[in-house]
């Protein structure tokens, strides 16, 4: 009994020993804070008793985790919706815009929602002032609203990456990859590394006109063509505005230049804003493909086709091209062959009635 119950208890011991092992090599190797935190701050600094608002927490890198199983849930939601629901309600359906009931105007609600705004005061003055990005950081508690849409943004992206060898390859299909994997690691290094605040400004300004896009494809796959046309144009303009002025200007500036007011630049500063610019240059070309549109919409009348178009769309195009082309010739060919028999067949025939107006007249005679 004894020497079982010996093995038994060394076992835990074991266990607990290869467990603080793989700590210490990852926190040697990967987790040290001169990457992740300002110098003067410590781990230890981060993990001490969290004196939390209600529904608040410190990041941690294990709550990543979680996006994982999520972007799978997502890939299987996308599967579902688009064999059970998108495919079947466009065939038989078509693409219709529901109708929005107008909330009637109540006053005493109105005043209510009024007077309970004000007595709450901002949880996000750094949504508009941007150097409050920066204050008390990295001790900055993270609300549960941001939570979520950071593991939620997270896991969609992964299930984009996932999905991509999948989807119609178009003409920008590296760039969407390099796109895909600098947000996945933009994302997951700004959480870690507590850069919550701004991570979220520049998901928000990602976030505003990509639906708009999607919309558009929508409508015009529908035949609602106007609609289709006002949308783009809604998002050409909120995507040029926010891509190439409020993004470098606001934010990319504020984690450049701002950030040093608080901190002194470490590791974590230049990855960061090194995926920053690649995201902007990414803006750029783009923006160049967006104005290429514009210009086909103001001078042309309208947007023929995405300028993103998969190779085997535009190789498809071109053979119904050449079919139209063949056709027009054939059609072309066969008009002249019915022409020349039909002007053959009416010589014939004036050339027979002269024959026998002419053996008639020579009988009379």
């Amino acid at each position: 009994m004894s020497g079982s119950f010996s093995s038994q208890s060394r076992k835990p011991l074991l266990i607990l020993n290869v467990e603080v092992w793989m700590e210490g090599l990852l926190n040697q190797w990967l987790w040290q804070q001169e990457y992740w935190l300002p110098p003067g701050i410590t781990w230890k600094d981060m993990r001490m008793e969290e004196r939390m608002e209600k529904g608040s927490r410190y990041p941690r890198p294990r709550d990543l985790l979680l996006t994982l199983p999520l972007a799978l849930g997502f890939i299987a939601l996308r599967y579902v919706f688009e064999r059970v629901i998108a495919l079947p309600l466009s065939r038989r359906f078509g693409v219709r815009d529901r109708q929005r009931v107008r909330v009637a105007f109540i006053p005493k609600l109105e005043a209510f929602y009024l007077k309970k705004r004000k007595q709450q005061p901002s949880q996000t003055p750094w949504f508009w002032e941007h150097r409050e990005c920066w204050q008390g950081y990295p001790k900055q508690l993270v609300a549960e609203a941001h939570y979520w849409y950071y593991i939620l943004e997270l896991s969609f992206y992964w299930s984009l990456l996932l999905c991509v060898s999948v989807d119609v390859k178009r003409k920008d299909f590296k760039e969407q990859i390099i796109h895909h994997i600098a947000t996945i690691f933009l994302i997951g290094f700004s959480y870690c590394s507590n850069y919550v605040r701004v991570g979220t400004l520049v998901m928000l300004v990602h976030d505003s006109s990509d639906f708009l896009l999607e919309s558009a494809k929508m409508f015009n796959y529908g035949g609602w063509r106007k609609t289709c046309d006002v949308l783009f144009v809604m998002f050409a303009v909120i995507f040029l505005v926010t891509r190439l002025v409020v993004f470098p200007t606001r934010i990319v500036y504020t984690t450049l230049v701002d950030s040093l007011d608080f901190f002194a630049p470490f590791f974590g500063y230049y990855f960061f804003n090194a995926l920053l610019l690649v995201l902007q240059a990414l803006h750029i070309f783009w923006a160049w493909l967006i104005l290429r549109m514009v210009y086909k919409f103001v001078f042309l009348g309208k947007v023929e086709r995405d300028e993103r178009s998969d190779e085997e769309s535009d190789v498809e195009e071109e053979e119904e091209e050449k079919e139209e082309c063949s056709w027009e010739q054939k059609k072309g060919t066969l008009n002249s062959k019915l022409a020349s028999l039909a002007n053959n067949c009416v010589l014939n025939n004036l050339t027979h009635q002269r024959r026998n107006m002419s053996y008639r007249m020579a009988n009379t005679r």
